[in-house]
């Protein structure tokens, strides 16, 4: 008895002072940069969720910087960061990638994750979306529900995968569709993607596929007062109205940063640029419209899952990422 009530005395003694036994592993603290604001109901606020996952999987303190564009404020916040006992460092965009791969030889014991751009250095990582296949299945859906065989995708950047897949398995579904494709230039720019949308509707198109951060969601709610498609990106967006979003382009961010911070923890993650896609869960199609005939939507499903296995798109190519 008197050795039961001393094991509960400890531990009503351990809690009382918040002693607990160290957690092992590498991961200290986790820190994020976005470029705009977690709050875009997209790409970075899946990355700000991703963060929280970390913290709610290994019980540490996790900060995160917004607006964070220029090189001289990354590197003061980095500095911040080191000092909050910060080693796993995520710059949420491509953007990140030539600056961590300049300044992590200065931080030899932080490791710096950035996101589809190219990186060097022995502790930088460079996640890529394998994103051509997703917006080949996309096109699909998109050329088989559009009524005017005319397609518009409102693209933030040229580079981006996603647009040439799109284009490509609209093509391999309607040969004789028409997709108009408009660059942004910029993530952010609501007017200009809005206007944009604007001027294809006009001129025809009936499916909208907007790759941006955070105009994505106001194109989309344009799309739906003009009881026209769109195709979601980034997060499942079948709540913005299951008769207007036929599916989503899904980047399961929260489950990359959970496995590359779990990597880290175990000392496993490497350097270099790694790809994630639909084998490895990092991507998904979203919820169907209940407007997308059954038979399409199991025939998209089958085409994903031949591409898991073989890499190959139902048009007999190789995904071009």
């Amino acid at each position: 008895m008197k050795i039961l009530q001393g094991l509960l005395v400890a531990c009503l003694l351990a809690a009382l002072t918040g002693c607990q036994e160290k957690r092992e592993g590498n991961l200290k603290n986790a820190g994020l940069f976005v470029q705009d604001t977690i709050n875009d109901q997209g790409w970075a606020d899946q990355g700000y969720k991703g963060l929280i996952k970390i913290q709610d999987t290994y019980g540490n303190e996790v900060v995160y910087k917004e607006k964070m564009q220029m090189k001289a404020e990354v590197k003061k916040a980095v500095k911040e960061f080191q000092k909050d006992d910060v080693n796993l460092v995520f710059g949420h965009g491509k953007i990140y990638a030539d600056l961590f791969s300049q300044i992590s030889k200065d931080y030899p014991k932080m490791h710096f994750v950035s996101f589809n751009g190219e990186v060097t250095g022995k502790n930088t990582t460079s996640i890529h979306f394998k994103s051509y296949a997703m917006g080949f299945f996309a096109g699909m859906v998109a050329a088989k529900m559009s009524h005017s065989n005319h397609l518009g995708v409102i693209a933030a950047q040229e580079w981006q995968p996603e647009i040439k897949g799109f284009a490509e398995g609209a093509h391999f579904q309607k040969k004789d569709i028409t997709v108009d494709t408009q660059v942004m230039h910029s993530w952010s720019d609501k007017d200009r993607a809005i206007a944009s949308f604007k001027r294809m509707a006009a001129q025809g198109a009936d499916v909208f596929y907007p790759t941006g951060d955070d105009y994505t969601v106001p194109v989309i709610d344009e799309v739906k007062k003009k009881a026209l498609y769109a195709i979601g990106y980034v997060t499942d967006q079948s709540d913005l109205g299951r008769g207007t979003v036929l599916t989503s382009t899904v980047q399961n961010v929260e489950n990359v940063y959970k496995s590359v911070a779990g990597q880290h923890d175990a000392g496993k993650l490497k350097t270099g640029n790694l790809q994630y896609g639909f084998k490895e869960k990092a991507i998904t199609m979203g919820r169907f419209s209940p407007r997308v005939p059954s038979a399409f939507q199991k025939e998209i499903r089958k085409g994903i899952e031949e591409y898991k296995k073989t890499g190959k798109l139902p048009n007999g190519k190789f995904s071009r990422d």
